[in-house]
């Protein structure tokens, strides 16, 4: 199978985890470097409400929602939301997804390949939109 390496940098983190649940579910590695750099659209409040209402309103501490503050995990819980994760199938495709701060030194001279233009921050029509770096450093992570 083919081993895809996504950049997330100004990537909107919707339809970049959904062309990396796409690939992964047909059989291939997919790893998203940067993925601190992607971004969430809608404006600050209302992204740092949505999250942190999730974390302290709804459930209980241990009982879930489960949020993670570090981006890696972050984004790669978004990529599982898109598959069926209930599923063999979908099982498999998550294991295949790796998710990475920055450039890990093995990918370093490797080549990214470009997302269509469609998922880039130029596509917006407006500028209300977060970088994945700022909304878990406000969950409380150390990025």
């Amino acid at each position: 199978m083919a081993d895809h390496i996504i950049d997330a940098t100004n990537a909107i983190v919707g339809r970049m985890a959904s062309h990396a649940a796409k690939l992964a579910l047909k059989g291939d590695t997919v790893k998203i470097i940067n993925v601190e750099k992607a971004i969430m659209t809608g404006s600050r409040d209302y992204v740092f409400g949505k999250y942190s209402h999730a974390r302290t309103d709804r459930g209980q501490i241990r009982h879930g929602p489960y949020i993670h503050r570090n981006p890696d995990k972050f984004v790669r819980r978004i990529v599982r939301g898109m598959l069926p994760h209930d599923k063999l199938r979908g099982r498999e495709a998550i294991r295949r997804v790796l998710c990475y701060t920055g450039v890990p030194p093995e990918l370093k001279s490797a080549k990214a390949e470009p997302l269509g233009p469609k998922t880039q921050v130029s596509k917006l029509t407006n500028l209300n939109y977060v970088t994945i770096a700022d909304l878990c450093r406000h969950l409380g992570a150390k990025v």
